[in-house]
């Protein structure tokens, strides 16, 4: 069985990633974070490089979802967690002998095409989508900070033999959040101010828990020393591509967003 560190083990993906493991039984899992918690095996943060390395020995993969997450972090937060934390998992990988980095990337890496093209960029049969190989457009100094953690992960894989895989991932939002299918196509809130964009972007966006999870154990066991891929499930509108995530990890979503915005309606 790999032994797999999760950082970030509080957050929203982590507390989901390490309760499927720990009643499944694929990795043995070792949630790391900076506070105490049901999901939290090490406590440590990621600007402690010594309780990193410390942490990550006999690892097989790390994967890092640790660091600032909201759009609007400021420099400071995204200076201390998302640039020089990171760089700090990458080294502690590098020293502790681990071979993967499944680094937690997002979509707002390349932002700014979805905030100039929206709303129609949503519409059901609007044919822009893009992939992997579209330069970065980032929409905010968290974006920013994602696209300096892909250029980090490709820096190690290049000139110190790690393997990376970098998710771009879209709208994980948790199935009891508000926003999540189940409850934005509540049939009550059809008259709220706003829900036609919403329902709109969510059918574009959306990535279901169990698709999350499928998505990042195939970054843990495809043959791969590098990719870089977006996470959304099969939904009827993607905004953006997830053929190169089956051809390169094998992914096989099997949830998608509703394809009527209302009913009869797409």
């Amino acid at each position: 069985m790999k032994r797999v560190v999760v950082t970030g083990a509080t957050g929203l993906i982590g507390r989901i990633v390490i309760d499927a493991w720990r009643s499944g039984g694929q990795y043995d899992v070792v949630g790391l974070a900076r506070s105490a918690s049901n999901h939290t095996d090490v406590l440590c943060d990621t600007s402690d490089l010594e309780g990193l390395v410390a942490a990550f020995q006999g690892a097989d993969a790390v994967v890092h979802l640790a660091g600032s997450s909201a759009v609007s972090s400021s420099w400071e937060a995204v200076l201390e967690s998302n640039l020089i934390g990171l760089r700090n998992v990458f080294e502690a990988a590098r020293l502790a002998g681990v071979k993967r980095v499944v680094f937690s990337s997002s979509n707002h890496a390349v932002g700014t095409f979805e905030t100039a093209n929206r709303p129609e960029i949503f519409e059901i049969n609007d044919p822009r989508q893009i992939d992997h190989t579209a330069e970065p457009m980032p929409d905010s100094l968290y974006g920013v900070s994602k696209v300096y953690g892909e250029a980090m992960a490709r820096y190690y894989v290049d000139h110190h033999g790690l393997e990376a895989v970098c998710l771009r991932i879209g709208g994980c939002m948790g199935e009891e959040a508000s926003t999540s299918p189940q409850n934005l196509w509540d049939p009550q809130r059809d008259n709220e101010p706003g829900i036609r964009e919403a329902r709109m972007r969510v059918r574009a966006v959306w990535l279901s828990n169990r698709d999350c999870i499928h998505l990042i154990e195939r970054s843990i066991e495809a043959d791969v020393q590098w990719a870089l891929v977006y996470g959304i499930s099969d939904n009827p509108r993607k905004l953006w591509d997830i053929e190169h995530a089956r051809e390169v990890l094998g992914y096989n979503p099997q949830d998608a967003a509703p394809r009527e915005i209302f009913p009869g309606v797409e």
